[in-house]
């Protein structure tokens, strides 16, 4: 296997390509502006397809200069464990359940059952 080696190389850390002969695709300057006034200038290919928002340094969404209006994505409200449960079982069925386990709590403490007044 020590024949087989190749030492002195480097192989792996150095791309064997050359950069002769390669055009490279026509560049666009594009400019975003964020609400805080930060100005982005990106160069993107021609051919590219230009995004209408580009998240700018401080964190917000900087919008494309003299570009159209982003597209607003319609989003779910956001759904609560309390939610989900309220889609498998009643208000009457949760609160029956949680005299249940109530009672068997109170039961392996050895405490005295409460009776439910309604």
């Amino acid at each position: 296997m020590a024949e087989r080696s190749l030492r002195g190389t480097s192989l792996g850390s150095r791309s064997m390509e050359s950069d002769e002969n390669v055009v490279p695709s026509e560049r666009q300057i594009t400019t975003y502006v964020c609400p805080q006034g930060h100005r982005i200038e990106l160069p993107f290919s021609v051919e590219a397809e230009i995004p209408s928002t580009w998240e700018c340094r401080c964190g917000e969404d900087a919008k494309l200069l003299d570009g159209p209006e982003p597209e607003i994505k319609a989003t779910k409200p956001a759904r609560t464990h309390w939610d989900m449960l309220l889609e498998r079982r009643s208000v009457p069925e949760l609160e029956e359940l949680l005299q249940e386990r109530l009672e068997l709590l109170r039961a392996s403490r050895g405490e005295k059952s409460r009776k439910r007044s309604a």
